[in-house]
């Protein structure tokens, strides 16, 4: 029988898990999202009348991956997931609490692979017109289209980061500081920004009506109206990430200084950005192209 003080109780290694996550210094979102898919694991084993590490068998992992199929979760969706209980089980073998793993011999569901989505200037010019009264989106919108931040960069941005020819990215979670450059079209939006911002009590740049520091999801969901007012759809946030790597990948700007300037760890990453456009032919520039 199981108790709270189990060390074996899946609630406990779940828990014990996830600190493990967050002292590797993970990212809240990538923590939020092992929880979520863990949690929905135990969920679905309770059913089964299963809540020891002890008692879970390949049969038991191979089961929830047929209860995910079955409610219509997407193959990407339960790849995920598998991929959330594989690293589970591999963190409770090298600690000693299992013996074999479960999840090792379950195989990942057939993925077709997806590109990212970039703007077409009609639709980023849409954008930018549907938020031309509001400078604070207007100012986020550039961020992101004209220097390839992320959101959570965004989010994180202070007043001092903000220099005459670049952006300073302070480390944060997984990802460490870097110089981004900062055309004029960006600057005079956080310059319109700044002229109607107001005094606050915090060095955050972008801040609420309130005074407080604008949070990523007041951002995600600001933007997630523009892109509805705008007529965009099927866009996301991160998609006006990957307009401003893609364009600048077209304009001929080499693979390994637009690779740095948006802070990915792997050139590969980049380089899928590649298929997404016409190889620029006798063009090699490290002046970024202005959106």
């Amino acid at each position: 029988m199981n108790s709270p003080s189990n060390p074996l109780a899946l609630e406990n290694t779940i828990r014990l898990f996830i600190q493990n996550l967050k002292n590797q210094g993970r990212s809240s979102n990538t923590i939020i999202a092992y929880q979520g898919d863990l949690n929905q694991f135990q969920t679905f084993l309770a059913q089964e009348g299963i809540s020891s590490i002890e008692e879970i068998k390949t049969k038991h992992i191979e089961n929830f991956k047929r209860h995910l199929e079955k409610n219509k979760y997407t193959p990407k969706s339960i790849s995920r997931k598998l991929n959330s209980l594989k690293s589970f089980f591999r963190f409770l073998e090298k600690e000693g609490l299992i013996t074999e793993d479960p999840s090792r011999d379950v195989s990942h569901p057939k993925l077709e692979p997806s590109l990212p989505r970039i703007l077409k200037p009609l639709e980023y010019r849409a954008l930018r017109d549907a938020c031309r009264h509001d400078p604070r989106t207007t100012a986020i919108v550039e961020l992101m289209l004209q220097a390839g931040l992320r959101i959570g960069e965004v989010a994180n941005l202070r007043l001092n980061d903000i220099k005459e020819t670049e952006i300073i990215i302070q480390p944060y979670e997984s990802h460490p500081g870097r110089k981004v450059p900062l055309n004029q079209a960006a600057k005079r939006a956080i310059e319109n920004y700044l002229a109607v911002r107001g005094e606050a009590n915090t060095n955050h740049l972008f801040i609420t009506k309130t005074g407080r520091p604008l949070l990523i999801r007041n951002i995600r969901s600001t933007l997630r109206n523009y892109f509805k007012k705008s007529g965009l759809e099927g866009v996301k946030v991160n998609d006006l990430r990957n307009t401003f790597i893609a364009y600048q990948l077209a304009a001929g700007v080499p693979l390994d200084v637009i690779s740095r300037i948006v802070g990915h760890q792997r050139i590969s990453t980049t380089e899928k950005y590649l298929q997404l456009i016409e190889k620029p032919e006798n063009k090699r520039t490290i002046k970024l192209k202005e959106l």
